[in-house]
């Protein structure tokens, strides 16, 4: 090691003492590896205008009023300038790519952390690129497009020792702790059914192709937008917003809210992989007859997963509702009582009483509400986050930093994200008729039960369903 320092370290160093301030060098204090309390994150951010730009000042705890941040921001990628513009600004210092493949291969060595808020379908490469080089990674939920990426992101975490954390903020909130601690200190008894719903899809759904062939804005590389997707002609249908309704690129209502929704309930309940699935769908009609649409998700599904026991909880089951569809209201809310928010809700059915959350885990009630009088809550078991679901992000750097693990890592978010996945892989099922049906609507195959064979990721009971388990991309992108 050489032993003699420059004219700048020098400077550096003295200065510090001079203050009586000198922040230590991680190998210093720890080792290869190690990272000082004290040390900045050096952040790359792929995807970085729209939810990227949230993500980012969560990251980095911008403020605003000061235009200061608590981490360097020392690159950016996005495929939309237009989109970016605002981090563009914000970050000025940082560089600038297109191609995160490029991006990871120009400054792998100078990046600490990666956050990754694309659309769904350009979750999973990125972020398999990123674990493979050492970094730790921030996915936007869900964690994946399909099945298959979620069970090799969970791998992959565990592999390359990163630190990992999904972007479902509400796992950091008061109230799912407050959920697990109600359930698991049985104040409800046994949870044996349980309804999910929410308010999505607020953007188009139940489509077909649009025909016409726009120009490309110049502010947009069409192609890595694409990623690996198909190829298709450019549309404004697709984005910025609307590629969550098509199944190219998005994951449906199910796959946009199901994650914040549900996450209380796997968690609550000590959820792994369902044994059976099955799910039905608003129907495209056309003269009468119903049309065969696979490539948007419908205004409308309802799924129902079928758990085992686990520990000693009984068997559950579990159901989800989107598009304005509704579970039934429950006994001991009153008529002018909301059930769940706006934005959707849970309901947990137990032997001796109900418990009713908002979207996220928000705000969980006793039914009747009147129950909540007087009600003297269990000890607490679960250790709080500052900041509650806004500290979701902070929790992920001070994790990156050497302080405790994430509870939305991948080991959590992974199977998470299959399950939810796994009602998708139900809903197209339902939507791709059989083999000579002929396209009638009776023989559609979602109206069976779907068995689930979790180690093996795979349907047992009908094979066409396993083409939703994975899927191919476009030459030149891989896993």
């Amino acid at each position: 090691m050489n032993s003699k320092l420059d004219r700048r370290s020098f400077l550096t160093q003295s200065a510090a003492l001079a203050t009586g301030v000198l922040v230590l060098p991680r190998h210093v204090l720890g080792g290869s590896g190690y990272r000082a309390p004290s040390d900045q994150l050096n952040v790359a951010a792929i995807g970085a205008g729209g939810r990227g730009q949230g993500v980012l000042q969560g990251v980095t705890g911008y403020n605003e009023e000061t235009s200061t941040m608590l981490e360097n921001v020392v690159a950016l990628c996005d495929v939309d300038d237009e989109r970016a513009a605002n981090s563009y600004e914000r970050y000025a210092d940082a560089k600038r790519y297109r191609d995160y493949r490029v991006m990871l291969d120009e400054m792998h060595s100078g990046i600490d952390a990666v956050i990754i808020a694309t659309p769904d379908h350009m979750h999973a490469a990125p972020a398999m690129a990123a674990m493979q080089l050492g970094k730790h990674v921030y996915v936007e939920k869900p964690l994946t497009h399909d099945v298959y990426e979620a069970r090799k992101l969970t791998e992959a975490a565990r592999e390359y020792g990163v630190v990992t954390q999904m972007g479902n903020q509400g796992n950091s909130g008061e109230g799912i702790r407050q959920i697990c601690e109600w359930i698991w200190a049985g104040v409800i008894g046994d949870v044996t059914e349980v309804y999910t719903w929410t308010n999505r899809p607020v953007w188009p759904q139940g489509l077909v192709r649009p025909a016409e062939t726009p120009p490309v804005p110049a502010t947009l590389d069409w192609d890595l937008w694409l990623g690996t997707a198909p190829y298709r002609p450019y549309h404004p249908a697709y984005l910025p917003f609307s590629w969550r309704g098509w199944w190219d690129f998005g994951t449906g209502a199910l796959g946009d809210m199901a994650c914040h929704i549900v996450d209380p309930v796997f968690k609550a309940l000590k959820l792994g992989y369902p044994d059976s699935v099955e799910a039905s769908a608003s129907v495209f009609v056309e003269n009468w007859s119903p049309i065969d649409n696979l490539e948007s998700a419908p205004n409308s599904s309802m799924i129902r997963f079928k758990f085992p026991g686990r520990e000693e909880m009984p068997p559950v089951e579990v159901m989800w509702l989107d598009g304005g569809l509704l579970p039934p209201r429950p006994d001991g809310l009153k008529d002018d009582e909301n059930m769940g928010d706006g934005g959707g809700g849970c309901l947990f059915h137990g032997s001796k009483g109900t418990i009713m959350c908002g979207t996220y885990g928000a705000e969980p009630t006793l039914l009747p509400t009147s129950d909540m009088q007087g009600f003297e809550a269990p000890s607490q078991m679960l250790d709080r986050v500052d900041g509650g679901t806004d500290g979701h992000q902070r929790v992920w750097v001070e994790a990156c930093k050497g302080g405790p693990p994430c509870s939305s890592n991948f080991d959590y978010a992974g199977p998470l994200t299959e399950m939810i996945l796994i009602g998708n892989l139900a809903i197209r099922s339902f939507m791709t008729p059989d083999e000579g049906s002929g396209g009638r609507r009776h023989s559609y195959s979602g109206r069976k039960r779907l068995y689930w064979d979790s180690e093996n990721l795979r349907v047992t009971n009908h094979e066409a369903a396993n083409q939703f388990v994975r899927r191919e991309y476009r030459e030149g992108w891989s896993l």
